[in-house]
């Protein structure tokens, strides 16, 4: 039933938290290991990685958005052998937009993963970063360069309002917006760009509304 999908979800997610804590508590003391050995104790580590393959969610994004994928009718003239050799047609890189729960339901957990999954988003493209909770502040938005770290840091915790990064992404012409949130608010408004979702295993078998677009659970 969909019941005992959602408690064996919770619960799968409950065992994987408890390893990860385990494993965090394990390596901040010498012998907190034990007996396992070197090769185990890497592989146990990377079974408890979140996994995301950002390289297959860019090419969605941009073979699903006429945007990103639009090039100019013309092309552009040759300068130095103008209409002798034809000119390149111009294309444009996608602007991507990714929104950031900061609720108060989202955990601090919960934001740190969010942040190491977007740390390598960003070893492959620039993108737009939108703080929000029930609103988006201007000034809290921000270019995570290309090749470029940023730490998790919570700046808002407030309630929950999925039509506030919307609103934002539809105003300022995004190809493409990933919302990362714990799915906990009601449906949003149609976003002029490709939306797509990502949350935790328990927010995608216990979220509030149900939807077409694309949704990841990060295992």
């Amino acid at each position: 039933s969909e019941a005992q999908q959602a408690a064996n979800q919770m619960a799968k997610e409950r065992l994987k938290q408890s390893l990860k804590e385990a494993a965090k508590e394990a390596s901040q003391s010498a012998k907190g290991w034990g007996s396992v050995s070197a090769g185990l104790k890497k592989e146990i580590i990377k079974r408890l990685e979140t996994k995301v393959d950002w390289k297959k969610v860019m090419r969605y994004f941009i073979k699903t958005s006429q945007r990103a994928n639009r090039s100019s009718t013309l092309k552009r003239i040759n300068r130095r052998y103008a209409y002798i050799h034809p000119g390149k047609k111009v294309k444009r890189q996608a602007k991507i937009a990714i929104a950031i729960d900061q609720s108060g339901s989202v955990s601090d957990e919960m934001l740190e993963t969010f942040f190491g999954e977007l740390g390598k988003l960003a070893k492959l493209a620039t993108f737009t970063v939108i703080p929000f909770d029930t609103q988006v502040d201007d000034s809290l938005v921000y270019q995570w360069e290309k090749g470029k770290s940023h730490s998790a840091k919570r700046v808002m915790c407030g309630g929950t309002d999925f039509d506030a990064p919307t609103e934002y992404v539809n105003k300022n012409s995004f190809d493409g917006v990933i919302i990362l949130t714990d799915m906990e608010a009601p449906k949003p408004k149609a976003c002029r760009a490709q939306r797509m979702w990502m949350t935790d295993q328990r927010g995608a078998a216990t979220r509030y509304f149900q939807t077409n677009e694309r949704v990841i659970a990060i295992d």
